[in-house]
């Protein structure tokens, strides 16, 4: 089956293939899938305890052993794969090389789920899809991003590999497994407790909600003309002052806010990981709507939706210590509040 044969968008329904699919991202791109009518097979290591929603079928295989892959890649072809767990913790040191081989020339298309860091920082905003690569090491998660974007739009120069690359920023909506960001902000307004802000508040970063995401990747996967693109999705900023002041209005309570002088360090989390200095940056979605990709809902819109979503949900009733192994992006409210007092003094 030749992925050079341009016929792939007409097929209804697709046959697709989510490269994770267990949580968050990889979860909300299978549900809206099987509710589009796809038919939608998920490959991880089989390692969740979560169960795939109904029709939908799993291959297992870990993508940090190239024979592991192959074993379960061989044989199969797919009209689209989206790759939602494309990271160097899983896929560094030359496997994702081995994965684009393995599946060139037996898909219609890939979608590539990279990240804001593969940019190079820069003061000059909004930031466009023709800046500069980070040049940080492939071990590091900005550095891999944008290793991972070469190998594809290489590929693609060479054989015509149909990859294409949606580069979010900040992802948020139900399910999120970042939960340092509007979990323990919610968590933080609803017991009444102060918040930390570093840089006075100046932070801006762009946010987008996960089902905007989804959709936009669904939409790529369809898009014969995204192969060799790459695609900003997330392009509406917020600075980390206003960030708390809207999901305090969100809640209903008037937030204590703290400032936190600059160079002031502790061990432990003290603030969401987003106002740090690192992540001051705003995209560009210009691009992505010439091409015809949905247009975003709005930051408020989708975290009232998703303060909805939260009040309703487990989540609600989160520890008030909680780690992230994956993304070391944990919180510890107690601690907040701890220094908290101390700068209050």
């Amino acid at each position: 089956m030749s992925h050079k044969s341009g016929n792939w968008a007409k097929v209804t329904p697709m046959n697709s293939l989510i490269l994770g699919g267990s949580t968050f991202v990889g979860r909300r791109t299978v549900e809206q899938l099987r509710e589009a009518g796809h038919e939608v097979t998920v490959l991880n290591r089989g390692k969740t305890t979560s169960e795939l929603p109904e029709g939908v079928s799993r291959i297992v295989g870990d993508r940090t052993d190239t024979e592991s892959m192959r074993s379960a890649l061989e044989g199969t072809e797919w009209d689209s794969v989206i790759d939602v767990s494309g990271f160097v913790m899983a896929a560094g040191g030359g496997l994702f090389e081995d994965l684009i081989t393995l599946l060139d020339g037996r898909l219609g298309s890939y979608v590539f789920v990279s990240s804001i860091m593969a940019y190079a920082p820069t003061g000059l905003m909004p930031w466009t899809e023709d800046q500069p690569y980070r040049d940080d090491p492939e071990t590091t998660y900005g550095g891999f991003k944008a290793h991972a974007e070469r190998v594809i739009l290489d590929r693609h120069a060479a054989t015509g590999f149909p990859g294409s690359i949606a580069r979010p920023a900040a992802i948020y909506g139900p399910d999120n497994n970042i939960h340092d960001m509007e979990t323990a902000m919610f968590l933080r307004l609803r017991k009444g407790l102060p918040v930390l802000v570093p840089h006075e508040g100046l932070v801006t970063t762009s946010y987008g909600h996960v089902d905007d995401l989804v959709t936009n990747l669904i939409e790529m996967s369809k898009l014969p003309k995204a192969a060799g693109e790459v695609f900003n999705i997330t392009g509406q900023g917020c600075s980390a002052i206003e960030y708390v002041h809207q999901l305090a209005d969100i809640v209903g309570v008037t937030p204590e806010i703290i400032n936190v002088p600059t160079g002031y360090t502790t061990e432990g989390p003290l603030y969401g990981h987003l106002f740090k200095d690192r992540h001051h940056g705003i995209l560009s979605v210009e691009k992505a709507a010439d091409f015809g990709l949905t247009v975003e809902r709005g930051f408020r819109v989708g975290h009232e939706q998703t303060y909805e979503w939260f009040c309703a949900s487990p989540v609600a009733e989160s520890p008030d210590v909680l780690a992230d192994p994956m993304w070391g992006a944990g919180y510890d409210l107690g601690l907040e509040a701890k220094f908290a007092a101390e700068l209050r003094a």
